[in-house]
């Protein structure tokens, strides 16, 4: 083959690879969007295996909801999704919010005891991939992870462990372990979609290896439905999204300082949630600061 020839066979093959990569974020994207939308939620727990003979099981957990995925921002590299709950058709409550940014470098880790570690990843280490970042109800740091979206024989799944908090069902009750290692595999079904978890519930202490205490299988079960059903979170989303936008804004800024980062887990005997949640939806930029500032501990 020439030199003409050569150069010919590597520009088709980069125009196939670019050509495949532009259809796979597309059908990336659509995936990711797939989450938006009113769902019956089922929530099913159940602890599996424990290395210690000695260990006493805890109950299964199984819980509904109703929840609105409503998208707040659509970007060529990143989408965001806040979700609220519905209770009785006529109360909202602000829940998770998830995140996602394709070839993303920098993104929190969670280490332990309100602690987030800043991990800067090299761009050959996140080529193709999307990052999920979840955020507590007050829009402070949860968890994070980078995988590659799939899309292959008619399914689309994305499959990643992150280190996280204990789960909203369990931080209250517990205090026998203090990172849960979550196997976060997300599917979009022909009914919504399913988050399906592999977790391991351990004991991390500073120098030492992780001890596992036990293992758990999740299943987190979406179900499309109307719209309709949840038009009272649309609603309200439309005359709070402001105030949230103005929190959003300021742990932006909080993240952008590209340090280590630790939360006081109350400040007035009240978790940040607590001080957020009841304040006017007018409050200025400069009030809102002031308050997360107050939780935020660098270093």
């Amino acid at each position: 083959m020439n030199f003409k020839n050569l150069l010919t066979g590597a520009f088709l093959a980069a125009t196939c690879m670019g050509s495949y990569a532009q259809k796979s974020v597309k059908q990336d994207r659509e995936a990711i969007k797939e989450m938006c939308g009113c769902f019956e939620v089922t929530f099913k727990y159940t602890e599996t295996f424990a290395p210690e003979i000695d260990y006493e099981k805890h109950y299964d957990y199984n819980a509904s909801a109703l929840e609105w995925a409503e998208l707040i921002k659509d970007e060529k590299d990143e989408l965001s999704i806040q979700h609220l709950l519905v209770i009785n058709d006529t109360t909202v409550i602000k829940h998770w919010r998830q995140d996602w940014l394709y070839e993303n470098t920098k993104r929190y880790d969670f280490n332990h005891d309100n602690q987030w570690t800043f991990v800067e990843m090299p761009k050959n280490e996140v080529k193709g991939q999307w990052t999920q970042n979840v955020y507590q109800v007050d829009d402070s740091p949860r968890y994070s992870g980078s995988a590659t979206w799939f899309h292959a024989d008619g399914r689309h799944f994305w499959d990643d462990v992150a280190s996280s908090p204990l789960p909203r069902r369990e931080y209250s009750k517990r205090s026998d372990y203090n990172v849960m290692m979550r196997g976060n595999f997300v599917e979009i079904t022909d009914e919504g979609w399913l988050h399906e978890q592999d977790n391991k519930k351990v004991i991390r202490e500073d120098g030492k290896e992780d001890v596992l205490l036990v293992q758990e299988k999740g299943y987190n079960i979406y179900k499309k439905v109307a719209d309709e059903k949840c038009k009272v979170a649309k609603e309200w989303w439309a005359a709070n999204k402001e105030f949230w936008s103005k929190v959003r804004a300021k742990w932006s800024e909080v993240y952008g300082r590209d340090k280590d980062l630790s939360l006081e887990k109350e400040v007035e005997g009240q978790a940040l949630f607590m001080k957020l949640f009841p304040m006017d939806t007018s409050a200025s930029q400069g009030e809102i600061d002031k308050i997360i500032e107050e939780y935020v501990i660098e270093g």
